[in-house]
């Protein structure tokens, strides 16, 4: 086996083996299951790279094992996305043009995924890196006064859901049921305020922390997605725009403190300058797979050109 970091950085961690033929990755993680794991914890990413292709359900058998539990369905994740089925998504189905900027997978709800599985199937031919983050250096970049302030108050997460069937923005896409009752079980149990509009589309908000503790090492994290909810995140034109008009309740997004207060733009701009600052970008092999600890490593996309297919387990 062996072990090298792309280039200068500390993540993700590349793992190969010494076979001069390509090996089944599922039987080589059985060789060194807590070996793995150690890494994951030290790196917060590993990157398995040549080993032989898998098919989709042989993907999903690996996931399953590395984590040792079932896979989690998407229910009220934020981006569009296709179920391929025995827990496999595609991953986030934004135009190929747009820059999707680093997170935590599902950090705005309740329960989120412990762990993160990437496969890529066909690289785009230009473009289309998934960027990583440390999640703990992040933390420690971040002004202490602005972590003080998000600290304090936590993040409201407001989000506005489609009542249109056939839209990849819409509340039966987001729950993957047509059926309000499953909604408003979701939305009671995991403390998420609720309204069904006159249109038939649903608001929710929920606060969660602004940062968190990992279970295993104890660190603390930056881990939220107040950037990337935001408003601003659209422009300055635009944000000027959405405030000169007061239509925040229209927006499919958006993030203000937990006790309702402006996030100002520029603790904002500060934070995305720091995550621009501590990101690794991943350029994909096809065959390659990511595991990523969701709480100490954070992820993104960036745009491309051509197909590009890359699969998400979540666990």
């Amino acid at each position: 086996m062996k072990y090298s970091f792309l280039e200068q950085y500390g993540l993700p961690l590349v793992v190969g083996h010494d076979a001069t033929h390509s090996r089944s990755l599922l039987t080589f993680y059985r060789e060194h299951p807590e070996e793995f794991h150690e890494k994951l914890l030290e790196a917060g990413a590993l990157l398995f790279r040549g080993f032989q292709m898998l098919s989709v359900k042989e993907f999903a058998e690996f996931a399953r094992e590395f984590s040792g539990r079932n896979l989690l369905d998407y229910t009220a994740g934020a981006s569009p996305r296709t179920k391929l089925g025995g827990g496999v998504y595609t991953s986030t189905e934004y135009p190929s043009n747009f820059t999707l900027s680093l997170h935590n997978e599902l950090s705005y709800t309740s329960a989120w995924p412990e762990f993160l599985f990437f496969f890529c199937v066909t690289p785009a031919p230009e473009g289309g890196e998934t960027p990583l983050g440390d999640s703990r250096s992040i933390l420690g970049q971040i002004d202490a006064g602005v972590v003080g302030r998000f600290k304090s108050k936590g993040i409201r997460y407001d989000r506005v859901l489609e009542d249109q069937r056939a839209s990849e923005y819409s509340w039966q896409a987001a729950f993957e049921t047509a059926d309000r009752s499953v909604v408003e079980d979701y939305c009671t149990s995991g403390g998420v305020n609720y309204k069904w509009r006159d249109d038939g589309s649903l608001w929710l908000s929920e606060t969660r922390p602004a940062t968190a503790t990992h279970p295993k090492t104890g660190e603390e994290v930056w881990f939220n997605q107040a950037d990337g909810f935001h408003a601003s995140v659209l422009g300055p034109e635009a944000y000027q725009e959405i405030i000169a008009n007061g239509t925040f309740d229209k927006l499919r997004l958006n993030s203000f403190f937990g006790d309702g207060s402006w996030i100002e733009v520029s603790d904002l701009d500060h934070v995305r300058a720091v995550m621009q600052k501590e990101m690794v970008p991943v350029r994909w092999q096809a065959g390659d797979i990511l595991v990523v600890d969701n709480m100490l490593a954070c992820h993104g996309r960036m745009p491309f050109s051509g197909p590009r297919k890359i699969l998400l387990a979540m666990a």
